[in-house]
């Protein structure tokens, strides 16, 4: 029972990260083979090179494409959507995976491949399957979701020879660094499009060595909002998948899964600060005409850089929690003390009771006698460990150290209440003189040779 309540915490903790929507109703699902040959027919896009604005895709084909990513590693992997067009919304209901040459910066596919694409589609209409495919996916590890020249080159491409047609990047390191699945849709402009002036778009961290790529080729395509939606039947896929894969999700470290990426940010950050050093002393040197050319509204360097700072701070910090969060509840056990520890606080009351009828005794109030009997085995036990550590550097002394400290600690008390809590003391720890080695009978206690 427990399991299947903690892995329905997790697969509803990945629903809220990624905003998935529950659909009431299964149309989105259902292929209309007429629209879709009227949708081709008309052609709206070619009309207007922003016709299309959002991407609908389902929990399940985001779920494929993200373990495939990360299967991937440090290398780009590549893959096909699946699905169908409604007005200026991309409805991604499937997706599966190519059998390419990757690299850490590139997709290459081969013959196999496109083999391997016919065959997939065919045996997909074969058993009722009829979505179309309306894109490709491949994944960016570590370095955000972006079209790079040679992904604009291929999607200009697909958008010429397979319309309608979409591009979806995904990145699965900074997904696993922050939990969310790091996700984009585009598609690029027609070839002489000049697009209109924008303001800035949404800030993402690019490695030093992409900028340059990053901001050649930015203005060649345009982004697409993404949405994502499950049915029943994704429901149940889901707890499938949850049920094999849930433990991973409490026994795996974003810290430890995502190291070499946090290192590779901070030499980032590092190499970025220096060229904002170096831009500066430049800058000063020129005057003023060097402020010249930054657009208006555009942030400096030294901004980009505290962003990018503070966003990998914010995810250390947030897998820093994540590993104290479960470390207090699986290896915490307030139960399990040490075994002496256990001893001292069972004896406590004891020595409380004995150290209150000392004082009485001796006529000394009894919050003192108390005190005195209470921290009379920290005391001996002081005392016990000073004396043997002075007894190994110089045998030949005939005084006993650490009785200085003894006396400092324990309050003032009249010699018989004192006589009194020490016998009561001894009496209830035997074992703790023994161990210690103050006892008559301890092994290894001699009598001292004046």
């Amino acid at each position: 029972m427990a399991s299947t309540s903690d892995t329905a915490t997790a697969r509803m903790r990945w629903e809220l990260e990624n905003s998935v929507q529950n659909t009431p109703t299964d149309a989105l699902y259902k292929y209309d083979e007429a629209e879709q040959k009227a949708i081709q027919s008309q052609k709206p896009w070619t009309k207007d090179p922003h016709y299309f604005k959002h991407v609908r895709m389902s929990a399940l084909a985001l779920l494929k494409i993200a373990m495939h990513a990360r299967s991937g590693g440090s290398l780009e992997v590549m893959g096909l959507l699946q699905g169908k067009v409604q007005g200026d919304v991309f409805v991604v209901i499937d997706s599966f995976a190519l059998p390419v040459e990757g690299t850490e910066t590139r997709v290459n596919a081969q013959a196999e491949a496109y083999e391997y694409m016919v065959d997939f589609q065919g045996t997909s209409k074969d058993v009722g399957r009829l979505e179309n495919i309306v894109g490709w996916y491949h994944s960016h590890p570590g370095y955000g979701c972006w079209l790079s020249g040679i992904d604009c080159s291929t999607q200009m491409l697909n958008q010429q020879y397979q319309e309608p047609f979409l591009a979806v990047v995904v990145d699965p390191v900074r997904t696993m660094a922050s939990g969310k699945v790091e996700i984009g849709a585009f598609r690029t402009y027609p070839e002489g499009y000049k697009p209109p002036e924008e303001g800035p778009s949404e800030y993402q961290t690019i490695p030093l060595s992409k900028i340059e790529d990053f901001g050649v080729h930015a203005k060649q395509y345009y982004s697409l909002d993404v949405s994502f939606f499950k049915s029943g039947l994704d429901s149940h896929l889901l707890d499938l998948l949850w049920n094999k894969y849930w433990v991973n999700t409490l026994s795996a470290s974003p810290l430890i899964a995502s190291r070499e990426f946090a290192a590779g940010q901070i030499a980032d950050i590092a190499e970025k600060l220096e060229q904002a050093d170096s831009q500066l002393s430049q800058g000063a040197r020129l005057g003023r005409y060097s402020s010249a050319e930054r657009k208006k509204g555009e942030e400096g360097p030294l901004a980009k850089i505290c962003r990018d700072t503070t966003k990998l701070s914010a995810e250390q910090i947030k897998g820093l929690s994540s590993q104290v969060i479960k470390s207090i509840l699986f290896n915490c056990n307030p139960r399990l003390a040490p075994p002496q520890q256990q001893q001292q606080q069972q004896q406590q009351p004891a020595l409380a009771a004995v150290g209150e009828a000392a004082g009485e005794a001796g006529g000394v109030p009894a919050a003192g006698a108390a005190e005195a009997a209470a921290a009379a085995p920290a005391v001996a036990a002081a005392a016990a460990a000073d004396g043997d550590a002075a007894m190994e550097a110089a045998p030949e002394e005939p005084t006993v150290p650490g009785t200085a400290a003894a006396a400092a600690a324990v309050p003032e008390v009249p010699v018989e209440a004192a006589a009194a809590a020490a016998a009561a003391a001894a009496a209830a720890q035997p074992e703790a003189a023994a161990e210690h080695g103050t006892g008559a009978g301890a092994p290894g206690s001699q009598p001292m040779e004046m």
